[in-house]
C-alpha cells in the first residue's frame, strides 16, 4: 500500500533513538523527510546521518519555550514544507506518585506535559489542511504502571488534552494522535528491566504476561507511526492507538 509519503516532510522530537528515531526510519523508508530534535547534538547528528540525505538533526530541548518555533522554521527552511510532527519525549524518573518529590514533578510536569503541549500547539498552527501531529503516550493512559507514578500522573492527562486538540484542529483538516507503547526494546525498557536487579529474568516475566509472549521492537512501533502520521490514515484523529502486543486489559 502507498501511504503517500513521498516528498512529505515531519518533525520528530526525541528523534535520535527509540521510538522516535524509530519512528523517523520508517518514514524516510517510505520516501519523507524527517528533522530530528534531541537534547544531544551528537546522538541528533549521528542519527540524521544514519538516515541519509532525506534526514537533518537540530539540538534542542522542548522545555525551550523557543524550540517548537525553531523547529518549525528549521523544516520549512531545509525541505520547503512542513506536513507533520511526532512528539516523543523521555520518561520521567522512576518511583511512586507519593514518592517522587514537588521537584520531581515539577521539573515532569515541563519536560513530558507542557513541553509537549507547547509543541504541538506550535506545530498544528504552521500546518495546513492533510496535516498531522502524534504524541508518544504509555499504557499508563489507561492502567497504573507499577512504580512509574509521574507517568501515571500525566500521560493520562496528555491524552485527554490531545483528544480536546483534536477537536480543535479538525475543523482544519488537521489530526491529532497517540500511541501508546507498551514493553517495546528501547533503552527506556532496558533501564526498567535493569532497574529490578535481575534483567534477563524480568524481561522474560514481562514476555509472559504479553498475549504475543515476546518485548516489541522498535521497528515495529514506527511503522504503526509512520502509518498513523501518513495520508493514508486520513480518517483518524482523536484516538489513542495501543501498540502493545495486547498487553492492555481494556479496550
Amino acid at each position: 500500500m502507498d501511504l503517500g509519503l513521498d516528498g512529505r516532510v515531519y518533525i520528530v522530537t526525541g528523534g535520535s533513538r527509540g521510538l522516535g528515531f524509530a519512528t523517523a526510519q520508517a518514514l524516510v523508508a517510505d520516501g519523507a523527510k524527517v528533522l530530528l530534535s534531541s537534547r544531544s547534538a551528537s546522538h541528533v547528528d549521528a542519527a540524521a546521518s544514519g538516515l541519509g540525505p532525506s534526514a537533518a538533526g537540530v539540538a534542542a530541548d522542548l522545555t525551550d519555550p523557543e524550540t517548537p518555533g525553531l523547529l518549525v522554521r528549521e523544516a520549512q527552511s531545509r525541505f520547503g514544507r512542513l506536513d507533520g510532527a511526532f512528539v516523543s519525549v523521555g520518561g520521567p524518573p522512576m518511583g511512586t506518585a507519593a514518592g517522587v518529590t514537588d521537584e520531581q514533578w515539577r521539573s515532569a510536569f515541563e519536560t513530558v506535559f507542557l513541553g509537549s503541549l507547547r509543541a504541538m500547539r506550535t506545530f498544528a498552527a504552521a500546518l495546513s489542511e492533510g496535516g498531522a501531529i502524534g504524541i508518544v503516550l504509555s499504557t499508563s493512559v489507561k492502567t497504573p504502571l507499577t512504580n512509574l507514578g509521574l507517568s501515571n500522573g500525566f500521560r493520562p492527562g496528555l491524552a485527554m488534552a490531545a483528544k480536546d486538540m483534536a477537536d480543535e484542529y479538525g475543523p482544519r483538516g488537521i489530526r491529532v494522535f497517540g500511541l501508546l507503547p507498551g514493553r517495546i526494546l528501547t533503552d527506556r525498557n532496558r533501564e526498567l528491566f535493569a532497574a529490578t536487579g535481575d534483567a534477563a529474568t524480568a524481561s522474560a516475566r514481562t514476555a509472559e504476561t504479553i498475549p504475543l509472549r515476546r518485548i516489541g521492537e522498535p521497528e515495529e512501533f514506527g511503522k504503526v507511526a509512520a502509518f498513523a502520521l501518513s495520508p493514508a490514515a486520513s480518517y483518524l484523529t482523536g484516538l489513542v492507538i495501543p501498540v502493545d502486543g495486547g498487553a492492555l486489559r481494556a479496550l
